[in-house]
């Protein structure tokens, strides 16, 4: 197996075992990550595994298709969870793309269905308005502003 892909399975491996830590150091200190409800540079995107893990009681999650070589890779990952907002129950099927360096990962871009992922954790909202860039630009303010209180917490803990 790739190094690469190593690296990609060890923070799957460390990420099903709810280990935020060890996932945090698969990361180049210049990450750039990114998903539907995130953009996080440096050390924010450990930080966002770390609030998703210790808030997140019953977050499970299953991953496959891992693949890497020198400068790319990919894989598939399922999480299960409730949406703590609305106490939904979630199914999130999510294709990961990574770029490397220095062994690391530096770039880390989660792509998902937002109206699909809004339907299930919001919703009648989700449904009519899950299309909208409205709603998700809603979502990622909601999402900054948590991490930002949890960015908080944890500096005066």
């Amino acid at each position: 197996m790739h190094p690469n892909a190593q690296l990609i399975e060890r923070f799957y491996a460390a990420f099903a075992r709810r280990d935020w830590a060890t996932m945090a150091t698969c990361y180049h200190p210049e990450v750039h990550f990114s998903d539907e409800a995130f953009d996080l540079h440096g050390a924010d995107a450990g930080l966002m595994w770390r609030m998703l893990l210790t808030t997140g009681k019953d977050l499970t999650l299953e991953y496959s298709g891992i693949a890497a070589d020198d400068r790319t890779g990919r894989a598939h990952w399922d999480a299960r969870y409730t949406f703590s907002a609305t106490g939904r129950k979630v199914l999130n099927r999510i294709d990961a793309s990574f770029e490397f360096r220095d062994g690391l990962i530096v770039r880390h871009v989660d792509r998902f269905p937002f109206w699909t992922w809004a339907r299930q954790a919001l919703g009648t909202p989700g449904l009519l308005l899950g299309w909208s860039g409205f709603l998700q630009a809603k979502v990622r303010a909601k999402a900054a502003a948590g991490l930002a209180a949890f960015k908080q917490k944890v500096q005066v803990s």
